[in-house]
């Protein structure tokens, strides 16, 4: 081996290497996002995606010896989804306003992404392992992962693809709000929050910040109206 390559084992053997190209991965990709002049398709969370994965690949690290480092990032999401409490008792009073079409909203779009997940997993065939690990896809990983294991699916799995639902609608969400001509920020932000979990609800605070509160507010809502709705459509489904 030559001292590079000796240097590089020795690095990767460390957790602080892949929480530190983690970070890295993030600040390029929010620099790019800047760069662009605020483009939705430079997501930041995509762009810190395609780098890592382009670094293990190129370097032949195992994902396993990736997240030893990267779940210090993994572990704050938990604190992080109950910090959502702050935004909830911060707008209250203009929560209370829109306490009825915020609830017509929520149940239209939780009831929206699990029928047509499960709908459209069951028409292509999926089998019941993959119908239960898709039906919280558009909630935080958190309670995406634990709905799934207690309906049956696979963690793991629902992670990716709540990671995935994510990067699609803070990349699409943007640009079919302004088609639809939605610019209401309260509209934006329940929609992306709604629809598109954490990355939605950065997407929207790239917005504006009451997009960006209301996307949080809905984001947190969805995940304990989706806990209770999944469960009953995947045993009626």
């Amino acid at each position: 081996m030559t001292e590079l390559e000796r240097l590089w084992v020795y690095l990767a053997a460390s957790p602080l290497l892949w929480l530190t190209a983690t970070l890295l991965a993030y600040l390029a990709g929010a620099w790019a996002f800047e760069k662009s002049g605020r483009l939705a398709l430079v997501n930041p969370v995509a762009v810190a995606m395609a780098l890592l994965i382009g670094v293990l690949v190129a370097t032949g690290t195992p994902y396993r010896t990736y997240f030893e480092g990267a779940q210090f990032v993994h572990f704050l999401l938990g604190p992080a989804t109950v910090a959502l409490a702050v935004p909830l008792w911060r707008y209250r009073s203009q929560l209370r306003k829109a306490a009825l079409p915020l609830a017509a909203a929520l149940l239209a779009g939780a009831a929206t992404s699990i029928l047509s997940a499960v709908g459209i997993a069951l028409a292509l065939g999926a089998d019941p392992v993959t119908v239960a690990s898709l039906a919280p896809k558009s909630v935080t990983s958190p309670i995406a992962m634990g709905i799934a294991e207690q309906i049956g699916g696979i963690p793991s799995l629902t992670a990716a693809l709540v990671i995935c639902t994510g990067i699609l609608g803070a990349v699409l969400g943007p640009t079919v709000l302004r088609l639809l001509r939605i610019t209401d920020p309260q509209a934006q932000g329940t929609a992306l929050g709604t629809a598109s979990h954490g990355i939605g609800t950065a997407a929207a605070f790239q917005i504006d910040k009451l997009a960006g509160t209301f996307a949080g507010i809905a984001m947190a809502l969805n995940g304990f109206l989706t806990a209770l709705l999944v469960p009953v459509f995947v045993r009626l489904l």
